[in-house]
């Protein structure tokens, strides 16, 4: 027999999650499915990541110790509105080796056609990430080019610059000068590199 779980999310609190539970304890029922666990997240957006999720965090947990087979939902967009946490959360399933089953799009990863419509999101999910890297990229050329400084801002200055220079001469060493100026090691190479010039 089977082992699954239910997961089930509703938006609001003023929501309820019982007849999702209903139509899916029936399905499980039908199926010969033994349910081992219940996981629900009330009042919670599906667009929020897995940490703000209590009730899908400890389902995933629990996935990690193989407590299921199959995780069963209403539809897929109970388990995530995100594209980028829907695959996310597909993919770690997929390589626990645990299956997928909503009963609103009637996709179930037990069959050819569910394999195929699951490897369609993946790539879906890997497109997106790739759309958004790129415009991050031309974004940043861009700043670049009109003379933003892109990074976190430098703590070096000519004050900074000079009081390195000062501590190395005295005989600190670069690590001493790091710890005492709360900079990286980099940063006092390059400042005592200027003088060397």
């Amino acid at each position: 027999m089977k082992k699954v779980c239910l997961y089930c999310r509703v938006s609001t609190t003023h929501q309820t999650s019982e007849n999702q539970l209903i139509e899916l304890r029936a399905v499980a029922e039908r199926m010969g499915y033994e349910i081992v666990s219940e996981f629900i997240d009330n009042g919670i957006s599906g667009a929020k990541s897995r940490k703000d999720r209590p009730a899908l965090d400890e389902m995933m947990k629990l996935a990690t110790q193989r407590k299921f087979e199959m995780v069963m939902c209403w539809s897929i967009d109970r388990l995530g509105r995100s594209l980028q946490h829907l695959v996310e959360i597909l993919n770690e399933l997929q390589a626990m080796k645990i299956d997928l089953f909503f009963m609103q799009q009637g996709m179930d990863t037990t069959t050819p056609s569910g394999r195929m419509i699951f490897s369609v999101f993946g790539a879906i999910g890997e497109f997106e990430r790739n759309l958004i890297r790129e415009r991050v990229v031309a974004g940043q050329q861009r700043a670049k080019a009109a003379g933003v400084h892109i990074g976190r801002p430098t703590k070096m200055n000519d004050g900074m610059r000079s009081a390195i220079q000062v501590m190395h001469k005295n005989g600190m060493s670069i690590r001493q000068i790091s710890k005492s100026c709360k900079v990286g090691i980099g940063t006092v190479y390059s400042a005592i590199s200027i003088t060397e010039k």
